[in-house]
């Protein structure tokens, strides 16, 4: 058994940048950057540690204050019209972007441009074009560039995908996946980004990647609509909840249809932080699965359900003193930002330069996180935003094909019988 060395400041480094430090920053990529800090192992790397030098906010209040909790020092806090810029100048080996999903495609175009490894969190980007420029920069630059699904690490979903792989579900019929989320996310700690948002593009996109992950397939066609009036004004662009529905065709001939609930507007006093629910039907079984019904209840006078909630999910994230009283914070959400910093690490400290090419080619084909394998779960997403835009414009129950009649995207208003192509090439 390895051991990592007793003064983690002799182990090589990668150092990692951030743009955005919002909850997603607080709930995964700060623990995991406090706790590589001290090193990890790899049979394949050895030991290396991982330190985040920087970031890139609009303001960086949040970033000063995370430097101030923490004791830091030299940590580069960006701000301004050129902060990312600066954090890439500032001598970073890969960046994370945990942004608002509309300004993605910026930073990650940058970081690639600049040759660091990116990792972005879903949705990666809101368009096939956006996508397609991504990756064959990527490609161009020799780096890696993946998203983040953190639910495929869920260990109910993980088990979902293995029973499907070994055929013991055999060919899914349906399915229905729902997410509701308090109004504290929309009313408060998203308050400034929120207009003209959705909370299908937020959080429908796990489910879309776990279905076309777990299932395989082809996408065939898009619908959705939704609710307004809580958030914003009830004709406004901006949703308090989604209907979708994706159509597949898989190898045999025959379809499934998927629906996927999401909403942003949940009293806050809800006693699940956050409602998760999925169901699929097979030609022979059935898999539910429930976050609160799965989990632990909690009651803690004058705590919850505010501060804390009934039901918690100790999966996802939590904090834990251990037996041998080490105190630590894991979960699916903190290991796949770890299993990049891995691959990164793979690709730059596995071995000489003469076989950099073939690691980075072995870490670009895991499908559940590379860019390149996102087409089908971006169609989504670009499908869903623009079937909303023509509902927020007063042209409802628009429907979107996926390389039909029309190629590539194209969408369909009623009444009309000529398209209007989304995107021209094959998905």
């Amino acid at each position: 058994m390895t051991s990592l060395p007793s003064n983690p400041a002799t182990l090589p480094v990668l150092r990692g940048g951030m743009v955005g430090m919002g909850m997603i920053f607080d709930e995964t990529y700060a623990p995991f950057f406090e706790a590589a800090g001290h090193g990890l192992y790899d049979a394949a790397t050895g030991a290396f540690r991982v330190e985040l030098a920087g970031a890139a906010t609009r303001t960086g209040d949040r970033t000063a204050a995370y430097v101030h909790r923490r004791g830091l020092t030299g940590f580069g806090n960006h701000i301004g019209e050129n902060a990312v810029g600066d954090l890439l100048a500032s001598g970073i080996d890969f960046l994370c972007v945990a942004s608002p999903d509309d300004k993605h495609f910026a930073a990650a175009k940058q970081g690639i441009e600049a040759g660091h490894h990116v990792i972005i969190e879903k949705p990666s980007v809101l368009s096939l074009a956006e996508l397609d420029q991504l990756v064959a920069l990527a490609k161009e630059k020799d780096v890696l560039a993946k998203v983040v699904y953190h639910k495929l690490l869920d260990p109910d979903h993980k088990r979902l995908r293995t029973l499907v792989a070994d055929g013991v579900l055999s060919h899914v019929n349906n399915g229905y996946c729902s997410l509701l989320e308090p109004k504290s996310i929309s009313g408060s700690q998203f308050a400034a980004w929120i207009t003209g948002r959705n909370p299908g593009t937020y959080v429908a996109v796990h489910y879309l990647k776990l279905i076309d992950f777990t299932f395989g397939g082809r996408l065939k066609s898009v619908q959705c609509t939704g609710q307004r009036g809580l958030v914003g004004p009830k004709n406004g662009p901006t949703w308090d909840s989604t209907q979708l529905r994706l159509v597949y065709e898989y190898e045999s001939g025959r379809e499934a249809a998927f629906d996927i609930h999401t909403s942003w507007v949940t009293p806050d006093n809800f006693p699940g932080y956050v409602e998760q629910e999925v169901q699929f039907r097979f030609d022979n079984g059935v898999w539910n699965g429930h976050s609160r019904k799965r989990g632990v209840e909690l009651t803690v006078e004058g705590r919850t359900p505010h501060e804390l909630k009934n039901t918690i999910n100790n999966h996802y994230n939590a904090s834990f003193l251990e037996p041998w009283g080490e105190r630590s914070r894991r979960g699916y959400g903190i290991e796949v930002i770890e299993r990049f910093a891995r691959e990164v690490a793979y690709v730059e400290l596995g071995g000489d330069g003469n076989g950099r090419s073939a690691r980075l080619a072995e870490m670009a084909a895991r499908d559940y996180n590379d860019l390149s394998a996102d087409r089908q779960v971006v169609a989504a997403v670009e499908a869903m935003e623009a079937i909303l835009a023509k509902a927020a414009a007063g042209e409802p129950n628009a429907v979107v094909e996926v390389n039909g009649r029309s190629g590539g995207l194209a969408l369909y208003l009623p009444g009309k019988s000529e398209p209007e192509m989304l995107y021209q090439g094959t998905v």
